[in-house]
């Protein structure tokens, strides 16, 4: 049976936060910018509120503006803090943990000419559906399409972080853009068995393979497409670009030596074969943001110790000469990235240029790690102004000399 894109509501529902015995959490609430939230009952002035208390948010756009997200955040998670974000107006939660309640807003200009299709499930293989989002510009047809892979240290985070980089690469009207999201590694999407970094490359694939079986109703041309991503997605969105020829059914490591991808999805009317044909036919370029490229780099996220899967799951291994099959790289990193070094990065470009590949590689100036995220607090947005919008603009200049 064909699996059909499935639209799943992120807003209107009760959202129950941790629950444990205290009476009453501290709600804090965040100024808004740009429009206003209100919320129902009120908060008390000390900002103790009953545990167990429903309260329902709405939130209103200034003139000028759209509601980008209504969000909570609660301490914990893998990055010190966790936010938890919603697209409508109203929104009810269920208050079960100290937290911070706000309302971002952004300019009708980023958002009016597009259209916004949230939470297109292309497959479950675990007890997380796997979805992604579509920003495609009004009456776009037969578009070239861009597929975001979100970072997080495969573990964390989800298609939404990617939004403020979606709407800048599709607001000139260019491209369909689909950011998407993957199994977390181990256990930590609840699942009994740990998912291994193979089996989020399996998740890749399963995204554009869907994606291409349904790119007419999203006004995208299933045969030319380009991968970005950043961190955790930056090695992802390297892996589709380039291991997209090791697509098959021989199992991954089951047999010595055969490394075989499996896509969580694939469509009913074709075989294996095909979708490895078409996905490796289909990417044109990639642009990994400051992602490791060799398993060396992150082997304390895998349990795998043997040297042929870490060569199965590295990018870096995979480079194809410019004679088989071109693929052009744009790459950026931040000199101040604390994370991924630039010796890693360069070590990649080093490969491709030897193989003859086009690469475009920029150290940007004064800028961290994640800089391409967009989450609800002040540092992201900002940190996102001040680097992603500009490198976006760059990166979306890289894919014209591709495609235009």
């Amino acid at each position: 049976m064909t699996l059909i894109p499935r639209l799943m509501a992120k807003t209107n529902q009760k959202t129950a936060i941790d629950n444990n015995s205290a009476d009453s959490y501290q709600v804090t609430l965040s100024p808004a910018e740009n429009g206003s939230f209100s919320i129902r009952p009120e908060i008390p002035p000390d900002g103790r509120v009953k545990a167990g208390t429903a309260l329902t948010i709405k939130a209103s756009p200034a003139s000028g503006y759209s509601l980008d997200a209504i969000y909570y955040t609660v301490e914990g998670g893998m990055w010190g803090t966790t936010s938890h974000e919603f697209f409508s107006s109203e929104v009810i939660l269920t208050v079960a943990k100290d937290m911070t309640l706000g309302a971002v807003f952004v300019e009708n200009s980023l958002v009016e000419n597009i259209q916004v299709i949230q939470d297109v499930v292309y497959a479950q293989p675990g007890v997380k559906p796997l979805k992604y989002d579509v920003y495609s510009p009004k009456d776009g047809r037969q578009l070239p399409a861009i597929v975001i892979i979100h970072g997080g240290g495969w573990s964390s985070n989800n298609e939404d972080i990617m939004r403020g980089l979606a709407r800048e690469l599709v607001k000139e009207g260019k491209y369909v853009v689909f950011s998407i999201d993957y199994r977390w590694i181990n256990k930590l999407d609840g699942d009994p068995a740990p998912n291994h970094m193979h089996q989020l490359i399996e998740d890749v694939f399963g995204a554009i393979a869907h994606i291409q079986e349904h790119s007419v109703e999203y006004g995208a041309d299933p045969m030319r497409i380009a991968v970005t991503g950043d961190s955790a997605g930056g090695h992802l969105s390297e892996a589709a670009a380039l291991l997209g020829p090791h697509i098959g059914k021989g199992g991954f490591g089951e047999q010595e030596g055969l490394y075989a991808f499996m896509p969580s999805y694939i469509p009913p009317t074709k075989s294996v074969d095909q979708v490895k044909e078409e996905i490796s036919r289909a990417i044109k370029a990639a642009a990994p943001s400051y992602g490791p490229s060799d398993a060396v780099d992150f082997k304390g996220f895998m349990e795998q110790t043997d040297r042929g899967y870490w060569d199965a799951v590295s990018p870096i291994r995979h480079v194809p000469s410019v004679q088989k099959r071109e693929i052009p790289h744009f790459i950026v990193r931040g000199t101040k990235d604390p994370l991924i070094s630039h010796e890693t990065v360069q070590s990649y470009v080093e490969v491709l240029q030897d193989k003859g590949q086009k690469v475009s590689y920029i150290q940007v100036k004064g800028a961290g790690h994640a800089f391409f995220d967009w989450k609800p607090d002040a540092q992201t947005r900002a940190t996102f102004a001040r680097y992603g919008q500009p490198y976006a603009a760059e990166m979306r200049k890289f894919f014209d000399g591709i495609f235009y």
